[in-house]
C-alpha cells in the first residue's frame, strides 16, 4: 500500500476488517560518534546519521485526530524527534489489541530501528511528509 499522507494511514487503519492499534516510535537523527569527514558531510546534507529511538507510544486510530494533534501531544513529553515510524497491530474477533499487547511489538520496532531495518514501517518526518527508505 502506498501512502501519500498520514491521513491515508489513519484511513487505512480505520477501514481494516479487524480493529487496529497503531504503534509509534519517534526517533532522532544524530551524527554517529567518531564520525568521519564523509559521514559529517552526508549528515549536514540530511543524507545520513544514526537513528536513535526517543519515544514510543501506542494508540487506537480513533484516538488520533490528525498528525498535527500527534505532534502537539508529543511535545508534552519533552522528547525531541525528527521522524516517526508507524506499525500496526491487528485485533481478533472484533476486539482491538490493548496497550499491554502492544508493549512487545513496540520493543521489536525499537530493535528493528536500532538495526537499520526500517523499510517495513510507514515513516513520516516532523512536518508529516512521507519518508521512504531504500
Amino acid at each position: 500500500m502506498s501512502l501519500a499522507s498520514f491521513q491515508d494511514l489513519l484511513d487505512a487503519a480505520r477501514q481494516q476488517p479487524e480493529p487496529q492499534r497503531l504503534l509509534f516510535v519517534f526517533a532522532k537523527v544524530e551524527l554517529p560518534q567518531n564520525a568521519t569527514a564523509e559521514q559529517r558531510e552526508r549528515f549536514e546534507n540530511c543524507e545520513g546519521g544514526t537513528l536513535t529511538p526517543s519515544l514510543c507510544v501506542d494508540k487506537a486510530p480513533a484516538d488520533i485526530a490528525s498528525f498535527e494533534a500527534l505532534v502537539e501531544e508529543s511535545k508534552t513529553t519533552g522528547q525531541d524527534w525528527d521522524m516517526v515510524f508507524v506499525g500496526s497491530l491487528s485485533g481478533r474477533g472484533g476486539i482491538a489489541p490493548n496497550a499491554d499487547e502492544a508493549a512487545q511489538p513496540l520493543r521489536f520496532m525499537v530493535n528493528a530501528i536500532n538495526n537499520g531495518q526500517v523499510a517495513q514501517f510507514a515513516t513520516f518526518n516532523r512536518q508529516g511528509g512521507v519518508l521512504q527508505f531504500g
